[in-house]
C-alpha cells in the first residue's frame, strides 16, 4: 500500500511540475504572480490564459489518452509492443480526420465534434480490421503477426492520406500541418473538443481494470472466473479507439506515447491494471507536456513538430522491448 501511495504522490508531483514548466517557460517568461494578479504583467497574463495554458492542457489530455489506451491494449493482447501507433489505429484515426478536412464534412447535430467523431470511427474500424486479419493469418495472434498486420494497414492507410494530400487544394496546408503532429495554436475550443471523449473513453477502460488483470492469465481461465470476455474486449477496444481517435483529431499523429509510457510505468510500479491505468494516464500527460516544451524551445524561435520528439524517445525504447522479447527475457504485459 505504501508503494502505491508513493507512486501516486510522485506521479502527481511530476505532473504539476511539468504543467508549471510548460506554462512558464518560453520566449516570454510567465511570473507565478499572474495566477492571482493579472495586473502584474497583463501581456504575460494574456499569454498564460489564452495561449500557454490551453496548449499545455491539450498536450496533457492527448498524452494521457494515448498512454491509457496503450496500457489497455497491451493488457488485452498480453503484448508490450501493442499501442495505437504500432497497431495502425493512429493511422485509421488519421484517415478519418483527414477525410473530414478534405471533404469539409460537417454534421449539424455534433457541430464542433465532427472531426473527433470521424477520427474515432476510423480508429475503431481499423482496430477491428487489423485484429480480424491477424486472427485469420494466425489464430494464436502472435506478436510478430499483430505488429506486421499493423504495419501493413498503416502503409495502406498512409497511401490513402497521401492521395488526399495530392488531390487537395486549399486544404493542403491544413492537412500537412495537422499530420505533422502538434498542439500549437489550438486554443480552448480543442480542449473542449477532446474532454468528453477522454472522460467517456477513460471510464470505459477503468471499468475493465479487474477484467484486464484476469485476462492476463488467458481467455479460457477468465471465462471460468466469470469474466464476460466478449463484452470486456468490446469495451476495451471501443474505449481505446475512442481515446486514440479524439487525440489524433486534435493533435495529429503522435507516435510511441502509448508504447513507452505503459511500459515504463509497468517496470517501475507493477502490472496491476487498477493502478497501471491511472498511473499511465498521469505519466502520459507529463511526458507529452515535457515533449511539447522541448519541441517549442529547443530551436527558438522556430518550433519542431511534437511527433519528432516522441519518435526520438519512442524508437529506441521500441527497439529495446522488441530485442528483449526476441531474446526471451522481455517483460510480460
Amino acid at each position: 500500500m505504501k508503494k502505491v501511495a508513493t507512486a501516486y504522490v510522485f506521479t502527481c508531483t511530476l505532473l504539476i511540475i511539468s504543467i508549471w514548466c510548460g506554462v512558464a517557460i518560453g520566449s516570454v517568461h510567465i511570473p507565478i504572480e499572474v495566477l492571482w494578479n493579472q495586473s502584474v504583467d497583463e501581456t504575460a497574463a494574456n499569454i498564460f490564459w489564452k495561449i500557454r495554458l490551453p496548449r499545455v492542457l491539450l498536450a496533457g489530455l492527448v498524452g494521457a489518452s494515448l498512454a491509457i489506451a496503450g496500457a489497455a491494449f497491451q493488457g488485452l493482447l498480453k503484448n508490450p509492443l501493442a499501442d495505437p501507433y504500432t497497431l495502425g489505429i493512429s493511422s485509421g484515426a488519421s484517415v478519418g480526420a483527414v477525410m473530414t478536412i478534405f471533404f469539409n464534412i460537417s454534421i449539424p447535430v455534433v457541430g464542433l465534434y465532427a472531426l473527433p467523431t470521424f477520427s474515432m470511427i476510423g480508429a475503431v474500424i481499423t482496430m477491428v480490421v487489423v485484429m480480424s486479419f491477424a486472427k485469420i493469418v494466425d489464430r494464436s495472434l502472435k506478436m510478430e503477426t499483430l505488429i506486421l498486420t499493423g504495419v501493413i494497414f498503416s502503409s495502406f492507410l498512409g497511401s490513402l492520406i497521401s492521395l488526399m494530400i495530392a488531390l487537395s487544394g486549399e486544404e493542403l496546408r491544413q492537412v500537412i500541418g495537422w499530420l505533422l503532429g502538434s498542439v500549437s495554436m489550438r486554443g480552448w475550443p480543442y480542449v473542449q473538443m477532446i474532454i468528453p471523449f477522454v472522460i467517456v473513453g477513460s471510464l470505459m477502460l477503468w471499468t475493465q481494470r479487474r477484467e484486464l488483470n484476469v485476462l492476463l492469465y488467458g481467455e479460457e481461465r477468465a471465462k471460468h472466473l466469470g469474466v464476460n470476455v466478449k463484452r470486456s474486449k468490446y469495451l476495451i477496444l471501443v474505449g481505446g479507439s475512442m481515446l486514440t481517435g479524439a487525440a489524433v483529431a486534435v493533435s495529429g499523429t503522435i507516435g510511441f506515447v502509448g508504447l513507452v509510457v505503459p511500459h515504463m510505468t509497468r517496470m517501475i510500479w507493477g502490472s496491476d491494471h487498477r493502478h497501471l491505468l491511472p498511473l499511465s494516464f498521469l505519466n502520459g500527460a507529463t511526458l507529452l507536456i515535457i515533449c511539447d516544451l522541448v519541441a517549442r524551445t529547443i530551436i527558438l524561435p522556430r518550433e519542431l513538430p511534437i511527433g519528432v520528439i516522441t519518435a526520438f524517445i519512442g524508437a529506441p525504447v521500441f527497439s529495446y522491448i522488441f530485442y528483449k522479447q526476441r531474446r526471451g527475457k522481455g517483460v510480460r504485459a
